[in-house]
């Protein structure tokens, strides 16, 4: 064991000696073979050591960034996130505005033609059964509204109230209307006998043409095949065509006189060959329903 310390002081020594004398001959311009020979050893010593030390250096380093990365690609995740959360509000608020400024709008007109009350209400659930073509609003009993009220978009005319809770009321959409009266009742010019007979119940929706109001009469039903609006019990001689604007003729004791229903696509003879029918495109989107307003027409 003495032997080993003694061996390795030697070389300790040996070693010290020679860098000392490198040290020294710093400053000559020649370096002796047994010098170089030294520098050469200590150098690829040194860089056998250095260079693993590097690597785990680098390693250690590229760990650091690969968290740091890691870190702020989270935070960047996070800040996208409520980013999108926030511009979807913003857009949901401004389409709302757009929306509310419409009703607005729409009611200060209808002032001009008529003394309906009008109550705007917010649609806050559609019915989860894809048969049952309603939806419900925020306004009920305790805001005046009461059943079989007609219900318009600032589009066109919606649908009816089914059933007014003390907060909330359920509509019944006009896509609900899908029978059509089965008998062959003529209907002509300002025949509203004929209307009424040719009506199918009191909640039915009879329409006519604006610009022709005493010449068109008809009753509305919503056809599931076509996904269109049918203007049924047309008199052959009415001047209904193509581009007409349909709408509630007042007749019946639900739906006021006025009220855009759709525009007429088609006209043709209905399948018993007596009277026409005219395709209707609706004007209301039911599908995208977000804002409506209740009518009430003054007693």
């Amino acid at each position: 064991m003495g032997n080993k310390k003694m061996l390795v002081l030697m070389i300790s020594l040996i070693l010290f000696i020679a860098l000392f004398g490198i040290t020294l001959s710093g400053n000559r311009d020649k370096v002796t073979l047994p010098e170089r020979f030294i520098r050469d050893t200590i150098a690829w010593t040194q860089e056998l050591f250095n260079r693993p030390a590097r690597y785990i250096s680098e390693v250690v380093g590229d760990i650091r960034d690969v968290r740091t990365i890691y870190a702020e690609n989270k935070t960047l995740r996070i800040t996208l996130t409520q980013y999108a959360r926030d511009t979807m509000k913003l857009n949901e608020l401004e389409a709302q505005n757009v929306r509310l400024k419409d009703m607005l709008s729409f009611t200060e007109k209808q002032k001009v033609s008529n003394d309906y009350r009008y109550h705007p209400a917010e649609v806050i659930a559609y019915s989860s059964d894809p048969y049952s073509k309603v939806i419900t609003v925020n306004l009920g009993a305790k805001d005046g509204i009461k059943r079989d009220m007609a219900v318009i978009s600032v589009d066109g005319l919606v649908g009816r109230v089914m059933d007014a809770s003390d907060f909330s009321s359920t509509v019944q959409l006009l896509t609900e209307t899908s029978k059509v009266a089965t008998k062959n009742t003529n209907v002509t010019g300002n025949d509203t006998g004929g209307v009424l007979l040719a009506l199918g119940g009191t909640k039915d929706v009879a329409a006519t043409v604006k610009g022709k109001e005493s010449e068109s009469f008809g009753i509305i039903s919503f056809d599931e095949e076509t996904q269109l609006l049918v203007m049924s019990k047309i008199n052959p001689n009415d001047p209904i065509v193509a581009g007409d604007i349909v709408i509630t003729s007042g007749i019946g004791e639900i739906f006021p006189k006025g009220i855009v229903i759709g525009t007429v696509i088609s006209k043709e003879v209905d399948k018993f060959g007596l009277n026409y029918v005219a395709y209707v495109s609706p004007a209301t989107d039911f599908i995208h329903l977000r804002e409506v307003l209740i009518v009430e027409v003054p007693e």
